[in-house]
């Protein structure tokens, strides 16, 4: 008998079972499953909350739908009484994570952390239920290492172990530098770990080395060792690629109703499935039903995906501000309609100007070289009008509405 059962009773048994699933799906990996139900287990036969730890360098303020994926994990445990261990690196992001950079990272200041952390902050609290975080930084604790205790940390791991890291191991075969600091950004995110003892660490799979770091370290401090879940990466909208904004293909949870509605529509059918899973709210058994419904042919894809897109709104916005989205994007996609909720531009400049010039003035198109390749593929109207010669000088009118492909409409308010 594995030792998680030993002393447990039926209904017990059950529950350590029912938040295994619920814990488990989607999950790439977890290191190791006997010690996630075992620790389940524990926490019930003692009435003791496990401690679920998310470590973030707060490098950019700004989240989208993929960062969502662990904060949708955390938030099942937050609902099966655990505890969340948010931890502020803002210690270890003046150092900055190494993962996947082909050179180190810019130090950030002391303004840009707290900056950064307050964002963070702010925008988990619409995944997370924020009364229930900790809320940590961890310099608290970080900046109080002497040499010695620095030197006792270094000497739980090898150079050897560290250059197993991708990341240094192609920069050394490259001849790229990798400074010193850099190999204590893993072993302070672990130490984090010791520190607040925690009993699971949630993390990307790119973050593999660094989430086991945590592991060792337990170890080596006498502690016990945490359960390490990774969870996978959400593909953008282009399919392919991690979503990131400096791809282009992400969905902020900070857009408009109708814009991350939009954006929803576009994803590629295959992907619907892994959205469903890993970025909305929806109980396990709504999500198997989706599946199967899509996979037996009585639920449309299109349809689907519409569901996706108000679950996706509903989440970030409201109820009512989903079904105006659907609304909405049936008028104008399936109908033709122009939106209600047009940004509004002001404009006091030149009432003559070539159409390449405002696409651009209005941040409509990057590039005069985008722009002319967008109205050679007739992606551009005016009133509703497809523009086709890309050197067409327009007299701007008090009310006139710019459009590029499907979902990007301005219009013209004249000072």
């Amino acid at each position: 008998m594995a030792d998680w059962m030993k002393d447990l009773n039926d209904d017990q048994f059950k529950e350590v079972e029912r938040q295994f699933e619920i814990y488990a799906g989607g999950a790439q990996e977890i290191i190791p499953e006997a010690g996630l139900k075992q620790k389940i287990a524990k926490s019930i036969k003692t009435n003791t909350p496990l401690k679920i730890k998310l470590g973030l360098d707060p490098s950019a303020p700004d989240v989208h739908i993929g960062h969502t994926v662990v904060l949708n994990k955390m938030r099942q445990f937050q609902q099966n009484g655990h505890i969340v261990q948010l931890i502020i690196g803002d210690f270890t992001g003046k150092i900055g994570d190494p993962t996947g950079k082909s050179a180190a990272r810019k130090q950030l200041t002391d303004e840009e952390v707290k900056h950064n952390a307050q964002t963070y902050f702010e925008q988990f609290g619409k995944v997370l239920d924020k009364e229930k975080v900790e809320l940590f930084y961890n310099s608290k604790w970080l900046k109080n290492l002497n040499l010695e205790d620095v030197i006792h940390l270094a000497g739980s791991i090898t150079v050897a172990r560290l250059l197993e890291r991708n990341d240094f191991s192609e920069r050394l075969a490259a001849g790229k530098p990798i400074s010193l600091h850099e190999f204590f950004y893993p072993l302070m995110q672990g130490y984090d770990s010791v520190v607040l003892e925690s009993d699971i660490e949630l993390g990307g799979t790119d973050q593999h080395f660094n989430v086991l770091m945590g592991r060792g370290l337990q170890e080596h401090y006498g502690k016990e060792k945490q359960v390490v879940m990774m969870l996978p990466l959400l593909e953008g909208l282009d399919g392919k690629e991690k979503m990131s904004k400096s791809k282009h293909n992400y969905i902020g949870i900070d857009e408009a109703p109708s814009e991350m509605f939009g954006k929803t529509m576009s994803i590629p059918d295959e992907l619907m499935m892994k959205y469903f899973e890993l970025a909305t709210d929806l109980s396990l058994e709504e999500k198997n039903s989706i599946g199967e419904n899509l996979e037996n042919g009585t639920l449309h894809p299109r349809d689907a995906k519409m569901l996706l897109g108000r679950t996706l709104v509903r989440m970030y916005h409201s109820e009512e501000a989903a079904e105006k989205a659907q609304t909405q994007f049936k008028a104008v996609f399936q109908k033709g309609a122009v939106p209600e909720d047009i940004p509004v531009v002001h404009w006091n400049k030149s009432r003559e100007i070539s159409v390449v010039e405002l696409l651009v003035e209005l941040k409509m198109m990057k590039s005069k070289s985008e722009a002319r390749r967008m109205i050679g593929n007739g992606g551009v109207k005016i009133n509703g009008s497809k523009v086709e010669d890309p050197a067409l000088e327009v007299s701007l009118a008090d009310g006139l509405i710019l459009n590029v492909g499907k979902r990007k409409f301005t219009k013209i308010k004249l000072d």
